[in-house]
């Protein structure tokens, strides 16, 4: 494995993006495997995926979301791995929550943001079930309805997910928020394409956690194509290390 960065690096292998996007982009569960397994050894601590139908869409149907996991599990025993609770790969709060409670091939923890519907009493759920809750943040109204949330102290993380246009300033303005809950879960800030990459150095020189790979940027950082999630860990754990 390559040597650890001095900041938490989490690997997004692949997103709500489809294999369509980039030859690379993992979608089965043995190319999800051997991309968390290629992105672990090239220096990530955690892997965060999208289990994915056999239309390539994301899924949180419990025999696709098994199947994924137990891939990894497989091939990366003891590697931290987390999954998806996307609201657009089920757009009825009931129904996402009735989907994540059928799971029984489980996770160590799943992302949810903040913003969808539903996402509070989904939380309550995955907390119940022993999961740990990446909280993800997109805006000042979500950052302020988590930090209010008698949720808040018992999140394994708390994500400041910004878009292609987020900013340094957007993100230490979200971070006041986040911060003023008083939560011990540690915060990772990431971007999305244009702002994948100087976000990512921002939560170096913050101190937070981050995270990179497909599902937020298809290119390395002097704006050439990433051949994979490894290149793109590898790239991310050299820039941080500087």
């Amino acid at each position: 494995m390559a040597s650890k960065s001095p900041t938490y690096v989490q690997a997004c292998i692949n997103g709500a993006r489809t294999p369509d996007e980039h030859p690379a982009l993992p979608a089965t569960p043995d190319e999800l495997a051997a991309a968390a397994v290629a992105a672990h050894e090239a220096g990530a601590q955690s892997v965060h995926l999208h289990p994915k139908g056999t239309d390539g869409a994301d899924s949180l149907d419990p025999e696709v979301v098994g199947a994924a996991v137990a891939a990894v599990r497989h091939a990366a025993p003891g590697l931290p791995l987390g999954v998806t609770t996307g609201f657009w790969a089920l757009p009825d709060a009931g129904r996402r929550h009735r989907a994540v409670d059928s799971w029984s091939v489980l996770p160590d923890f799943t992302s949810l943001n903040w913003h969808e519907p539903g996402s509070p009493e989904l939380a309550e759920l995955l907390l119940s079930k022993g999961l740990g809750v990446e909280v993800g943040i997109f805006h000042a109204e979500a950052a302020e309805s988590w930090a209010a949330s008698e949720l808040a102290p018992h999140c394994l993380r708390v994500m400041i997910e910004l878009q292609g246009d987020g900013d340094t300033d957007t993100a230490d303005t979200l971070l006041g928020i986040v911060r003023s809950a008083g939560s011990p879960a540690p915060v990772l800030l990431h971007g999305l394409d244009e702002s994948c990459w100087p976000l990512l150095k921002h939560a170096g020189l913050r101190g937070l956690q981050t995270r990179i790979g497909l599902e937020d940027t298809l290119r390395l950082p002097d704006g050439s194509e990433a051949p994979d999630n490894a290149a793109l860990v590898a790239a991310a754990i050299d820039l941080l290390s500087r």
